[in-house]
């Protein structure tokens, strides 16, 4: 990741002039910091998590070019925002919703996917706060947890872009549906719902390989 590190050098001078804010970040201001702690707080909170952030841009885009600029883009977004992010709050959730943004208004535009993907049969169940959590196993404890990495990794990288991203976000970066709902901007029942929809196809992919690896579901 030294090249992004090294494109990153350039990011807090061209973002001191870039003023406009954009949907991109929607939290409202609450802070002035000086100029001193801004990059104090970009070092120290925001660099660090530029490898979670590279490999969360590379499963949205699958191109290497693409997601360099794309955590590029997010990190200058990032700065030009940084009176919005409250110190000490969890710095990687915050920035993985400007990529998220970004590759929706951005890279989602030259993607061949559909923008929309149809979960709505399963939606008005797990709208309710109240579902046991239990209903949708965490992929880490089910089967899945058994079988060579690649093969769960080109699965995944099958299912549509919104499905993909809830498996990402909560099996392979631990976030909580409290802090997914706030990256994705959509109800925890809908965070819910796509996850549960999402790791039934998942799991329905991996099916033939599983069985053929002698696996029983």
């Amino acid at each position: 990741m030294a090249d992004n590190n090294e494109k990153l050098q350039n990011t807090e001078s061209q973002a001191v002039q870039e003023n406009e804010p954009t949907e991109e970040v929607v939290e409202t201001r609450r802070n002035q910091y000086s100029e001193s702690e801004k990059i104090d707080i970009f070092d120290n909170e925001f660099l660090p998590q530029i490898d979670s952030m590279y490999n969360f841009a590379y499963r949205l885009t699958f191109d290497e070019d693409d997601a360099k600029d794309l955590v590029q883009e997010t990190y200058l977004k990032a700065f030009r925002f940084i009176d919005s992010f409250q110190r000490g709050t969890n710095a990687k959730a915050w920035l993985f919703r400007i990529l998220k943004n970004s590759f929706i208004n951005d890279f989602r535009k030259k993607s061949k996917e559909p923008s929309k993907v149809d979960y709505q049969e399963v939606e008005t169940y797990y709208n309710s706060e109240d579902v046991d959590a239990s209903i949708t196993t965490d992929l880490r404890v089910e089967a899945v947890q058994d079988m060579i990495g690649d093969e769960v990794s080109n699965a995944l990288n099958t299912l549509a872009v919104d499905f993909r991203t809830v498996i990402i976000l909560c099996d392979l970066e631990g976030f909580t549906y409290e802090e997914m709902a706030k990256i994705l901007d959509i109800p925890i029942g809908t965070v819910r719902s796509r996850l549960h929809r999402a790791r039934n196809l998942l799991k329905e992919k991996l099916k033939s390989y599983a069985e053929s690896m002698g696996y029983q579901g």
